[in-house]
């Protein structure tokens, strides 16, 4: 005998399912991004942000070998600006922390979804959640902000880029088909990124000392850090929406810092605890909300 759940309770597992994706997304993100760092000591990071978005590229065209006719027209011209924003906000980013503490980074960078969950926001409640998370972030990230506009440029430009991704990567969502569109993106994004390996002074190999090696990281790279967190991104945002899933981002930083809690014994401070409770608390309040029978957004 089948056995089917009551409505409210397949709802509830609805609503929880786009914060639980997120975080998943957050894991494989921040894994891949341990494998960034091995490759920092090698090759400048725009190269290593070249690597991680052509690695996904293969892997990409490899598993779902999208139609000519979607590289051409308007969809194709989506998914290209889709791609080139994804490219330039993880370069950008790459470019940010190494120059700059990395909490800092992710709390200047976050700006960007901030903003755009800002300016969709009608109710108490979202506007609530934006302070939430906002504040969230920057708790848990240890902020020092520089006086040097160099350093400050990268981040910033990170910051406009992310909300351009998560636009783009809205529309990219309402393709036809998602992850065609999300292939032939990347596809777009590495071609048109590539002149960035004339930063290795035409040695790319240089400090790699074994191709095998280096073919396997950057795939690995390329699948944890974007192929993964970018896959769920697409399911986060048809299921969510552009202005939740902005307030959904905050989980990242705080997935990162309970990894690095649990993985790494990294004892966080009170500051840090308050920020994770209102990033729970604003991510609450974003869920969509039932009245009267029927799922609604707040």
């Amino acid at each position: 005998m089948t056995i089917v759940p009551p409505v409210n309770e397949v709802r509830e597992r609805s609503a929880a399912v786009p914060p639980l994706l997120m975080i998943v997304s957050g894991v494989s993100l921040y894994t891949g991004a341990a494998l960034a760092v091995g490759l920092f000591d090698v090759f400048p990071p725009t190269v290593v942000a070249w690597m991680r978005m052509a690695g996904a590229a293969v892997i990409l065209l490899v598993l779902f070998r999208p139609k000519l006719s979607v590289f051409t027209g308007r969809v194709g011209l989506i998914a290209a600006f889709y791609g080139l924003a994804t490219a330039a906000m993880n370069m950008t980013f790459y470019e940010a922390i190494a120059r700059i503490p990395l909490g800092t980074a992710v709390a200047v960078e976050f700006l960007g979804p901030i903003v755009v969950a800002a300016v969709v926001s009608r109710t108490w409640r979202q506007i609530a959640a934006v302070v939430l998370a906002g504040a969230g972030v920057v708790l848990i990230a240890d902020v020092q902000l520089t006086a040097n506009p160099v350093r400050l440029a990268f981040v910033l430009a990170a910051a406009a880029l992310w909300a351009g991704y998560i636009l783009m990567g809205a529309k990219v969502a309402g393709a036809a088909s998602p992850k065609d569109s999300m292939t032939v993106g990347f596809a777009y994004a590495a071609l048109l990124t590539s002149p960035v390996l004339l930063l290795t002074d035409g040695s790319p190999a240089a400090g790699a000392s074994d191709w095998g090696w280096l073919l396997l990281t950057v795939l690995g790279l390329g699948f944890l850090s974007a192929v993964v967190p970018y896959g769920l991104d697409q399911v986060i945002l048809q299921k969510a929406g552009a202005d939740y899933f902005a307030i959904l981002l905050a989980l990242l930083p705080l997935t990162a810092a309970l990894i690095g809690f649990v993985g790494l014994g990294q004892v966080m401070e009170g500051k840090e605890l308050f920020g994770m409770a209102a990033i729970v608390i604003a991510v609450v309040l974003r869920t969509p909300m039932r009245r009267g029978g029927s799922a609604r957004h707040a």
